[in-house]
């Protein structure tokens, strides 16, 4: 199965067609940052960049560099590891265009300590995951590695998909496939925007939970992100509100994310001192 991941995100890094410039060149990286944070810009605000200046940040599956680069630029010593050749080539190529530098690896998450230095052991304050961790076959195996190589006092910050989301009830929808049996396989063929991913989970809280209950206590839980734009005109990078999301306003949208949202964002600690949250888990957003 791990083989049939990597086939399939070594031929298509996420976000690599989201320009149409030369792929080596600075203005191709600037304009895939630009369109991932117009079309998902809690992204940015979940990378709380006022506060990464000095700290070594381990990133679990870097993709072409895209959120890498936002720490970088602030001050973060970055390490990048992708399961992918192409992703990490592409990763270094995004850093040499910016002249910023760190450090990459081609790895399997669910074995961080055969690809990565024992010096890297214990020295992170910050692991970072965005989308990721849901397409690996075996996610529980990741965990222990992650309180491995970050500091006693360091933050685990991730997103993984929600089990529950607009998006699943859309695809339900336009597949006419009303009933839950089939949400697991829907998901799993339509989540990314190449259809066929061989492997995504999707979460619950409870399931958030049970993931990290051995190694890690819940800081702050929440779910955002809702897809508005009408597919074709995202494509031409026109960002047109879809139809059923034409005359909603923003307060009411926020809402709207915070029970569908096809983003769960977790931020966790290996230390005991913070406690694991009691409901509603769904208010516990500090940023």
């Amino acid at each position: 199965m791990i083989q049939n991941v990597y086939n399939f995100w070594n031929t298509r890094p996420c976000n690599i067609r989201h320009s149409d410039k030369d792929i080596d060149s600075l203005e191709f990286f600037d304009e895939v940052a630009k369109k991932r944070y117009n079309a998902e810009p809690h992204i940015l605000n979940f990378l709380n960049l006022s506060n990464v200046k000095g700290k070594r940040i381990l990133e679990l599956g870097s993709g072409i560099g895209t959120d890498a680069i936002q720490f970088a630029k602030h001050g973060a010593h970055m390490v990048c590891v992708d399961l992918t050749p192409n992703s990490i080539e592409r990763c270094k190529k995004n850093f040499d265009t910016h002249n910023l530098t760190g450090e990459f690896y081609v790895c399997n998450i669910e074995e961080l300590d055969k690809t990565l230095p024992e010096t890297l052991l214990d020295s992170f304050d910050i692991v970072y995951s965005f989308g990721v961790i849901h397409h690996t076959p075996n996610p529980e195996k990741v965990i222990p590695h992650i309180k491995k190589f970050l500091k006693s006092d360091g933050e685990f910050r991730f997103m993984v998909y929600s089990k529950f989301s607009y998006k699943l009830f859309w695809l339900m929808h336009i597949n006419s496939q009303w009933t839950f049996d089939n949400a697991d396989t829907l998901i799993q063929t339509y989540s990314e925007a190449q259809t066929g991913c061989p492997v995504t989970y999707t979460y619950t809280f409870d399931n958030i939970k049970e993931l990290l209950s051995n190694n890690f206590k819940i800081n702050s839980i929440w779910k955002d992100h809702i897809f508005k734009y009408d597919i074709e005109s995202y494509k031409q990078n026109i960002f047109k509100n879809d139809i059923p999301f034409e005359n909603v306003s923003e307060k009411y949208f926020n809402e709207l994310k915070s029970e569908l949202g096809w983003h769960t964002l977790c931020i966790a600690n290996p230390s005991a001192a913070l406690p694991l949250l009691d409901e509603p888990l769904e208010k516990a957003n500090p940023l």
